[in-house]
């Protein structure tokens, strides 16, 4: 049997129709009427010509309409490519066009400015919810369709399911593909599985995150909610609101929800406590541990390109503190000379669109190269040291800002870091602390330098200190933009 994704919302149906799928604000789908709208969705566009192999591009902010959708594309078997939807037209424009779309789907925020892009682009434009506006609206024109299934398609689970992409923000974008297979694996959860698993999903849905969020909650027959704006309250609301027994947030939202006032939800039907895609410090889960009594934590290492590598279980938590543990079944780690992990299974991409010769850098043998240094220790379990291309070359020395990073975070004055490799005559890159400091807590270059004696060999000390209101942050996943901080050092400078 081929690993299809409308297979899982044709059988859910079947199994559960009454059962809520997805949520978000008010609104609610059952899984019969989350399969009838995909449905209807797939005969409005293979009515426009849209079918197997051609890639949709939406621009749209988080909504249940872009759930129907999904199915629909999946179905028809069209390639699901979402932007992000905080772009500026001109970014946007950009990336659709290297996509060559066969349609672009947008919402009211963004649809006079992809009014524009669709003519450019001269393909048409289709506009989630109804009412008048520019486009077709997909709502009205799926109203009058059938919601059988769509007939004539003939799809292989090879083919390619979505296309999510970097940001763009410098140089060519990359378009990772994932196809049917990879998506369905990296979503299956086992054959038993006793408790539906009910989700609130912290990620916008132009994020591959928020898309293995919920198939992985579709896959045993429960339910997903989205949320427009990640807040503590927000999330823990919705916990609430709707019984969620697992919340997935980045290390940056978990602070965020054990800053707030958790004594204000009901959140005992919360098991299982997950986090990842950056540095987790180990005082963030000991937190977790103390407010969440009951549940489970667990910390997962993995990418767009890979899915999940490996998973730390709640055993090991305060056992293996800063580890992203083990790998998890069926994908095989190993590291090159230079200390780059290596990930091989059968989730990885299938490559970047249109752009052979990245994927022949990032693929290699069948060996998904991350970019990220580690070290395994004795038992298997893997610690991030840092990315490749962010090692400090510092008087013939190599530093793993990741390694400056944990050392600094203990200083009292400091209330987050970054480190990074400036330029300097002597050294040819300095080690430069860039911290935000809590208030009315001095700080000097004297200071960490202190602080790091007996933590860290002498050439990693840092030789550079500057002290801003905040680091740069990614907006989905919190992690910190290196590069631009660079950027904003070199201009001050």
């Amino acid at each position: 049997m081929a690993l299809l994704i409308g297979d899982i919302f044709r059988r859910t149906a079947a199994m559960f129709p009454d059962r809520v799928a997805a949520t978000f604000e008010e609104a609610a789908l059952t899984y019969a009427a989350l399969n009838a709208q995909g449905n209807q969705l797939a005969r409005v566009l293979q009515r426009s010509g849209i079918g197997a192999g051609v890639r949709v591009v939406t621009w749209a902010e988080t909504m249940l309409d872009i759930a129907p959708l999904f199915v629909a594309l999946a179905k028809v078997g069209a390639v699901f490519a979402p932007l992000n939807a905080r772009l500026e037209p001109e970014e946007a424009t950009r990336i659709a066009a290297y996509a060559r779309p066969a349609a672009l789907v947008t919402d009211a925020r963004h649809a006079e400015a992809a009014e524009q892009m669709a003519r450019t682009m001269a393909v048409p434009l289709f506009r989630l919810g109804g009412g008048p506006g520019p486009g077709t609206s997909l709502r009205d024109a799926a109203s009058t369709a059938s919601d059988a299934e769509p007939t004539g398609v003939a799809i292989r689970e090879t083919d390619t399911h979505v296309i999510f992409f970097t940001s763009g923000s410098s140089g060519r974008p990359k378009g990772v593909m994932l196809s049917h297979r990879a998506n369905y694996l990296r979503s299956y959860q086992g054959v038993f599985v006793d408790v539906p698993e009910r989700t609130v999903c912290m990620f916008p849905l132009f994020h591959m995150a928020a898309f293995t969020v919920a198939l992985a909650a579709w896959q045993t027959c429960g339910e997903i909610t989205f949320l427009e704006t990640p807040t503590a309250d927000a999330l823990l609301g919705a916990v609430t609101r709707r019984r969620a027994n697992r919340l997935y947030c980045i290390p940056a939202v978990w602070a965020r929800v054990l800053a707030a006032d958790t004594r204000r939800f009901d959140l005992s039907s919360l098991r299982i406590l997950d986090t990842g895609t950056s540095a987790t410090p180990p005082e963030l889960l000991s937190g977790l541990k103390e407010r969440f009594p009951g549940t489970v934590t667990r910390v997962y290492y993995g990418s767009t390109e890979a899915g999940a590598g490996t998973a730390l279980p709640d055993r090991d938590v305060r056992r293996k503190p800063g580890s992203v543990g083990q790998p998890v079944p069926g994908v095989e780690l190993r590291q090159t000379a230079a200390g780059e992990i290596c990930l091989r299974s059968e989730c990885l991409m299938d490559g970047y669109f249109d752009n052979p010769d990245a994927t022949a850098a990032a693929l290699v043998d069948g060996w998904y190269h991350t970019g990220d240094l580690g070290m395994v220790d004795d038992e298997g379990y893997l610690w991030i040291t840092g990315r490749l291309s962010e090692i400090i070359r510092t008087g013939g020395e190599a530093v793993a800002p990741f390694e400056v990073e944990a050392a600094l975070a203990t200083h009292p004055a400091i209330a987050e870091v970054a480190v990074i490799g400036t330029p300097d005559p002597q050294w040819g890159e300095a080690v430069c602390a860039v911290v935000v400091h809590r208030p009315g807590a001095p700080l000097e270059l004297d200071d960490l330098r202190r602080h790091c004696e007996g933590r860290l060999a002498r050439f990693k000390h840092p030789r550079r200190l500057e002290v801003v209101d905040a680091l740069p942050r990614t907006a989905a996943t919190g992690q910190i933009q290196r590069t631009l901080l660079a950027e904003r050092l070199a201009s001050r400078s």
